[in-house]
């Protein structure tokens, strides 16, 4: 008996075969990026950074509404102000990127050397963060209790010398926000923590159509220097996590070290409260691994650098002018609809291409809607749409007048869709385990069968004692971390209820007042 032909798609090898491979072919296909000559750093392509200004654009307006400013900051740091606060500088020390000289010359053998002459008086470092230059400055501007709440956002690049590095999850350059802010109290430091989570989970499920499981990181996977670090966390459709953002509460330590003090109205002097939190170019690869399918990126529209892309289908020069006329006239009227923030964004592709070739690369490209329009439906004055969360090859005719009333309803669709697709893998995957063994099994790749890639079983949902010996033999031993204890973003979910439950420790079997979410990550 033959066997059956596997369906042929855009990308090889698929999700099932080869995720890892198969991430790296989306970035390709979709034309996002590219590695550098610069060991571990990327170029970003034109449609991926339009993905970056857009998430940009929606988290500036969220920050700005809730009260900060931007500003910037150096990108080189005195190796002495990392030296001031020392889990900093333990946690970042082996990351760190140092320039030692300001100057080259010429050298014996040709070529250039650094000049022996201009080595610095102290070594600086790429940032790797911000926390200490910002508080130098802080400590200048902060001196009485009026000068506080400080809230402010820096967009920039940073530095960490990753050695295995993946296009937008882990480079050694890479894009972010860091936000900075410094409070005269605990719980004003602390409020702030939270709010900036929450506006990380908002961002995430209803931009990037993400579910979120939100929450405290253990001590050891806290920030470090941190007091404590809450984060949001996804799953990628090979049940991985990924942390898609963090919110630190640093307490008094940054302030210690950097010298942040303020009269109170009392005339006393205090050390400030303050806070850091901060996303990356990391969410477009979580976007990629969220939602692509084998042929290629699938974008949530609030973010995708273009709605719909116009292409005109035509045989021979006569039929051309009326059509590239309907399409430039149809262009317009889309482009006067409001999606949100932003008018409806229209691309519109007339290269000299085969029109199939023009459909997969932009199916590849993600974008949210394909619109053919040829001699009959200029006659008919109609479109043929097709949809990017259906089957390439499912289109549809419609009316043109009915096309751009309800372009608005058909992208909140694909839009709200997503999410809830997005959200159903997640809960399918999530499963509150009790038994070693079990939770053993679960985080076990199965072997490969039929040419399908090893995978595990997704987020498990167990008990914990505490104890940081029985967190640090299950990442020995089975390469699982416990991504956060859960706060909050499973609303709804079958196993909702079950999380804050007394129960036994599922290493040890000591008391445990909740659950935690174990999982694989990136």
């Amino acid at each position: 008996m033959a066997k059956p032909e596997t369906p042929k798609t855009a990308i090889t090898p698929t999700r099932a075969q080869d995720y890892a491979e198969w991430y790296q072919q989306v970035v390709r296909a979709a034309d996002l990026a590219e590695n550098s000559p610069v060991r571990g750093c990327m170029v970003i392509k034109p449609w991926g950074y339009a993905i970056w200004e857009n998430i940009q654009r929606e988290l500036d307006t969220m920050f700005k509404e809730t009260g900060h400013k931007n500003a910037y900051f150096p990108l080189l740091i005195p190796k002495s102000f990392l030296e001031k606060e020392a889990a900093h500088v333990d946690g970042f020390a082996k990351e760190c990127a140092v320039v030692t000289h300001h100057r080259l010359v010429a050298g014996p053998n040709g070529g250039l050397i650094p000049d022996p002459k201009a080595e610095l008086e102290e070594p600086l470092i790429i940032r790797p963060t911000s926390e200490t230059i910002i508080g130098a400055a802080f400590a200048s501007w902060v001196q009485s209790y009026r000068d506080l709440p400080l809230l402010i956002n820096q967009w920039a690049n940073v530095m960490r010398w990753e050695l295995r590095t993946r296009l937008f999850l882990r480079t050694a350059e890479f894009l972010w926000q860091e936000g900075h802010t410094a409070h005269s109290t605990e719980a004003e430091a602390r409020e702030e923590t939270m709010k900036m989570l929450g506006v990380y989970t908002t961002f995430a499920e209803e931009y990037m159509a993400t579910p979120v499981i939100y929450g405290p990181k253990t001590a050891a996977e806290r920030f470090p220097g941190a007091v404590d670090t809450f984060c949001i966390e996804a799953m990628m459709q090979d049940r991985k996590a990924l942390q898609d953002g963090t919110s630190h509460f640093l307490g008094q330590n940054f302030s210690r070290a950097s010298g942040i003090e303020f009269q109170t109205k009392e005339e006393t002097r205090e050390l400030a409260w303050t806070t850091s939190w901060g996303v990356s170019t990391r969410l477009i690869g979580s976007l990629i691994m969220t939602h692509s399918d084998d042929d290629g990126l699938v974008l949530p529209p609030r973010l995708a650098p273009a709605h719909v892309v116009l292409l005109p289908v035509f045989r021979g020069d006569e039929s051309k002018p009326a059509v590239m006329e309907y399409i430039n006239a149809l262009a317009k009227e889309l482009r006067q609809q409001r999606f949100g923030e932003r008018r409806v964004e229209v691309e519109i592709d007339a290269r000299d291409l085969r029109g199939g070739d023009k459909q997969w690369e932009w199916i590849k490209k993600g974008i949210p809607l394909r619109v053919e329009v040829g001699p009959r439906d200029v006659e008919a004055n109609a479109v043929m749409v097709a949809r990017r969360d259906r089957g390439p090859k499912e289109k549809a005719a419609m009316p043109r007048a009915d096309f751009v009333g309800s372009i608005v309803s058909i992208l909140n669709d694909m839009q709200s869709g997503m999410f809830q697709k997005a959200l159903a893998y997640r809960n399918e995957h999530t499963k509150p385990i009790d038994d070693k063994r079990e939770f053993d099994a679960f985080f076990t790749p199965k072997s490969k069968v039929e040419d399908k890639a090893e995978i595990h079983g997704g987020f498990a949902l167990s008990h914990w004692c505490g104890d940081p010996t029985c967190e640090a033999h299950v990442k020995d031993s089975l390469k699982v971390t416990i991504r956060c204890v859960p706060q909050g973003g499973y609303a709804g979910a079958p196993w909702a209820d079950r999380v804050e439950e007394q129960g036994a420790c599922v290493v040890c079997g000591k008391s445990s007042p909740q659950r935690v979410v174990f999982a694989k990550s990136y």
